[in-house]
Parts: C-alpha cells; sequence; structure tokens
C-alpha cells in the first residue's frame, strides 16, 4: 500500500523535468571517472554510448583473475581501475590497481586480516573503494578495528585511520565516500551484540587520516549497510543524506556532523540499500530476511529552515527492494529485488507501472548506461532492460562466476566484477 501528500502536486513537475540536478553535474565534470560506489554521487548514472546491449567473449576488451574473492565493485579514476578483494584462508586482503586500455596490472598492496564473524554472503572486501584526485580510500573489516587506509593513486602509503571495530552479525560493508575534504565513513553496530559499542557516522580529513567530526547513535537495533550520499536544498547548501534503522532518512551537516532532520519512522528494518536523490526527494528502502519491508520519499528539509521533512509517500512490501539500490531515469524508479523481480515506479508518486522477472536474482545493485538497465544476477548474468515504461528485456548476457557487484562506467568503458574475475567492455581505443 501507498500513501501520497496531496503536496506532492505541487512540485512534480518540477521532479519530472529536472531529477537529479546534483547528479547531472557530477556526471558532467566526472564523465571519466566513476569514483565510489554507483559512480558520482552513488546515483549509478552514465551517458556513455559505447557500452553493447548484447556480446560474447571475443567482445571484452580484457578480462583478468584476482588474487582473491569478493564482492566490491570496480572504480575508476582516468587511466586507472582499482578494485580490493580478499583470500579469506590466507587471511589477507589485496587492493590492485590496472591499466584501463589492456587490464594490465600496475601494482597490488597487501593487507593482513584477522578473523571476524559475518553473513555467510558477506566478505572481507565487500567495501567499493572511494577516490580523489590524490587519493584511494578503503576499508579492512575486523572485530577489534576497523582500517581506513588511503594510499597515492602510484600505490605509495599516505595514512591509516584506525576506526571501531565492526559489532555487527552480518559484518561490515558500507562504503566510503569523498566530500570536499572529507572522507565519510558510516560504522553502524548492532545493539544486540552486548559490545555497547556506538554507532557513528564520521569524517576523516582525506590529506592526514585525522578524524574531524564524528556524530553519534548509541542505540540501534539492526545496523546499517548504506553507502551515504549529498543532497543539494533549495538555498544551494549541501547535506550528507545517511539511512539507517535508528535514524530512517536523515542528514547532517557536511562540515561539522551537525544533525539537521531526521525521519526515523520512515525504515523500520535493517537498511542495506542506499538513498538515492530525485529533484526535491530522498528516496529509500530497507528489509528482512531476504525481502524489501519499505521504500520511503521523503522531502528534506532545508538546512537553515524549521521546517520538518516531509514523507511524501510510502511503499510496503510488495515492489520493495532490500540489498539492490534503485536507480531513476526520465522520473522512473527502477528497483531490482533480492528474489529476481524487477519493477518501475514513477518516483514522485509510487505508482507501479511494471513488475517483472527477466532471470535470477540481485544482491548487485543496477546502473543506467544511456538509457538502458544493467544489473549483474547472483549467477553471475547481466540484464539488460529499456529504461523505460514499459517492460523490454533487451539482453542477458553471461559472465560464468557467481557475482554481488555493481558495474562501474568511465571513458566509455563498462567494468564488471565477478566473485574472482574483472571485466572490461565498450569502447576500444
Amino acid at each position: 500500500m501507498h500513501r501520497l501528500d496531496a503536496s506532492v502536486k505541487q512540485w512534480y513537475a518540477r521532479i519530472t523535468i529536472v531529477p537529479a540536478l546534483l547528479v547531472a553535474l557530477a556526471v558532467s565534470v566526472q564523465a571519466e571517472n566513476w569514483p565510489r560506489f554507483r559512480g558520482p554521487n552513488g546515483q549509478g548514472i552514465s551517458e556513455a554510448r559505447t557500452i553493447p546491449v548484447k556480446w560474447s567473449e571475443r567482445d571484452y576488451n580484457w578480462k583478468i583473475e584476482l588474487p582473491g574473492g569478493g564482492y566490491s565493485s570496480p572504480v575508476v579514476w582516468g587511466d586507472k581501475v582499482f578494485v580490493t578483494c580478499a583470500d579469506d584462508k590466507a587471511m589477507k586482503g589485496f587492493i590492485l590497481c590496472v591499466n584501463a586500455s589492456d587490464g594490465r596490472e600496475l601494482w597490488r598492496k597487501v593487507q593482513n586480516l584477522t578473523k571476524l564473524a559475518m553473513n555467510q554472503l558477506n566478505h572481507y572486501a565487500s567495501a567499493t573503494p572511494a577516490l580523489d584526485d590524490d587519493h584511494i580510500y578503503m576499508v579492512w573489516p575486523s572485530a577489534e578495528e576497523v582500517a581506513l587506509v588511503a594510499l597515492a593513486h602510484d600505490g605509495r602509503e599516505v595514512w591509516t585511520a584506525r576506526l571501531p571495530g565492526v559489532q555487527a552479525r552480518h559484518g561490515a560493508g558500507s562504503s566510503p565516500i569523498v566530500f570536499g575534504e572529507h572522507v565519510i565513513v558510516s560504522r553502524e553496530q548492532d545493539e544486540k551484540s552486548g559490545s555497547g559499542a556506538a554507532s557513528v557516522w564520521l569524517a576523516v580529513d582525506r590529506k592526514t587520516g585525522q578524524v574531524r567530526w564524528r556524530y553519534e547513535h548509541p542505540k540501534n537495533a539492526n545496523a546499517s549497510y548504506s553507502t551515504p550520499c549529498v543532497y543539494r536544498d533549495n538555498q544551494g547548501r549541501d547535506q550528507l543524506i545517511f539511512t539507517s534503522n535508528s535514524h530512517g532518512i536523515a542528514a547532517v551537516r557536511p562540515e561539522t556532523g551537525e544533525l539537521l532532520w531526521k525521519v526515523a519512522a520512515a525504515l523500520p528494518a535493517r537498511v542495506v540499500s542506499s538513498p538515492v536523490i530525485v529533484g526535491e526527494m530522498v528516496i529509500a528502502t530497507c528489509g528482512e530476511g531476504g525481502r524489501g519491508v519499505r521504500l520511503s520519499a521523503v522531502k528534506p528539509s532545508d538546512s537553515n529552515s524549521p521546517s520538518a521533512p516531509t514523507e511524501i509517500y510510502g511503499l510496503d512490501r510488495g515492489v520493495v527492494p532490500y540489498v539492490p539500490t534503485s536507480v531513476v531515469h526520465d522520473g522512473l524508479l527502477f528497483g531490482f529485488h533480492d528474489q529476481g523481480t524487477v519493477s518501475c515506479l514513477r518516483a514522485a508518486t509510487g505508482e507501479v507501472l511494471w513488475s517483472e522477472k527477466p532471470a535470477g536474482r540481485y544482491f548487485g545493485s543496477p546502473v543506467c548506461v544511456d538509457g538502458k538497465l544493467y544489473c549483474i544476477t547472483v549467477d553471475g548474468d547481466v540484464v539488460v532492460l529499456k529504461a523505460g515504461p514499459q517492460y523490454e528485456l533487451l539482453a542477458v548476457n553471461g559472465l560464468g562466476e557467481k557475482s554481488h557487484a555493481t558495474p562501474a562506467v568511465a571513458g566509455g568503458r563498462m567494468y564488471l566484477r565477478t566473485f574472482s574475475r574483472l571485466f572490461s567492455i565498450g569502447v576500444k581505443r
């Protein structure tokens, strides 16, 4: 069931005409880069016109074996592709840098790991690294501490920040992002762990690794595995958007970590997916037991406004994804579900236009490339759909190995990660 606030009619046209102003700006500035989980601002959007719909083995630019497994997604800066993996028997983590043109390994760094209890579907290399023009930032989890490591693009060690260890029954998973001079990290814990460890959102100086601010919320029934993004209000001020079971959909001031607003009741279960920006709304989902529980669409408060944030509508179960993050194109919200269903909704109202099951199940998230949706199933099939109001399956391309990862798109190429392999397809230079 869903509820639609009457005020939505006053700004529906603005949402459909300008669905993601901040994302469009980020894409235009960083068209050659894919600097974090789901690309610029985490929205999974690319305008590349050189990615094929259907392909065969001979169409790959290159394919390489990784020295370990994992579910993190590749990130790209210029002519370098970075990816993490881990050998959970040798207890070694790896960060690889490869040449974007030919897949040649440029360098690798090794991280010693310690045992961590986690969900069997999780992994030591689940968090996707983040990039800026100076560094790559990656997270290595353990029960005692989480290492946030910064390396230069040539592999030189810069700094390591020691953060609170993982006290969550499913392990770790949230990825870092870079905003301004800070690396933003979510470190949430399960209250039921009995450790008394606080859940924190924090900002680390990207040049020194020093903690600049932290927002603490100690009581948290279910740790969130969400990765934050940025919302720009109508006064031109930026807000960091976090989603969690404890705070629902919430925003903090990027410079200080001050809580600006929250809609705590929006997400009544564990949050694994990440928030999506749709014009003047933030959309997020939560779930449990392998299924989505609720989707919430919230209109945020302005940074200096006393008005409360408004939930425009909510959807319960049915068409609500749990683990995968949704993607928006031309005012339409596309959700890929853990159980294999793909749904198309009008983002402004929550109206369901279609819901189909083209292939297998999904843990990775979709990206939208030139009006087409690409998402990798758990079994390693890349499903390609038209991002439109009518269902149209364009292709299913097999990768030959299981995957929980999300595609990356940069420089006219798409990078696809399975458990132990990395592929490149698209424009050849």
